[in-house]
């Protein structure tokens, strides 16, 4: 199965997946468009909303250099109704093995969520390399990661939750995490405004988010 890592170009040219909650499906095609002319093709729709499926299904069927998935995936029927509606990856927050084996059979990349050491080996044990870690600040951020590293290296990351466009780069240049997950390319204000020119230009900035030169990015 293909990587989410693989689904748009690599990290070093996609760094950040924007974390999206759509709150009325009628913006999704605009917000989506916004984003893929900043140069984040990559985005995670919320499984947060009543508008959420909705606006996958809109994202998909209307802008074609979309790679839409969706996030905030919490169960079987959740797995079910996002890949129905066109998701072409799924995030969740954890996991339980009935969520995980959901994910496995939808046919689609996943992440799924850990916080932990254990979890991590649990994922690797069942044969998962790609996870999402959440949340990154809270639990951690760039040196519980970086530890990482050394014992755990087939284990491969998209931290999201806490980051900043001041703080990306440093998980960036770390060996293990291939993008990371954001939400300030989206400001409630510039949302609420329908604001697209704005939400364009804040992709902008993230899509050239790098690690710093001298941090050694592979």
């Amino acid at each position: 199965m293909t990587s989410v890592f693989g689904l748009a170009p690599g990290a070093r040219d996609v760094p950040v997946v924007p974390v999206v909650v759509i709150e009325d499906a009628a913006d999704a095609v605009p917000l989506a468009r916004a984003l893929v002319a900043g140069g984040l093709p990559l985005i995670e729709v919320t499984l947060r909303t009543p508008a959420a499926l909705d606006a996958v299904r809109a994202i998909a069927a209307e802008v074609p250099e979309a790679v839409v998935g969706a996030g905030t995936v919490v169960s079987a029927a959740g797995v079910a109704d996002a890949v129905d509606a066109g998701a072409r990856f799924l995030v969740s927050p954890g996991w339980t093995e009935r969520l995980l084996g959901a994910m496995r059979d939808s046919g689609v990349p996943f992440l799924p969520g850990v916080s932990t050491a254990s979890e991590v080996v649990a994922l690797v044990e069942r044969g998962v390399e790609d996870m999402k870690f959440f949340p990154a600040e809270a639990a951690g951020g760039v040196p519980y990661l970086k530890s990482l590293a050394g014992p755990l290296p087939r284990a491969r990351f998209c931290p999201t939750g806490g980051i900043s466009p001041g703080s990306a780069p440093a998980y960036l240049a770390l060996p293990n995490v291939g993008c990371v997950g954001g939400t300030w390319m989206l400001p409630p204000a510039a949302l609420a405004a329908r604001d697209w020119g704005r939400v364009e230009s804040l992709a902008r900035g993230a899509a050239a988010l790098r690690a710093p030169v001298s941090a050694g990015a592979r």
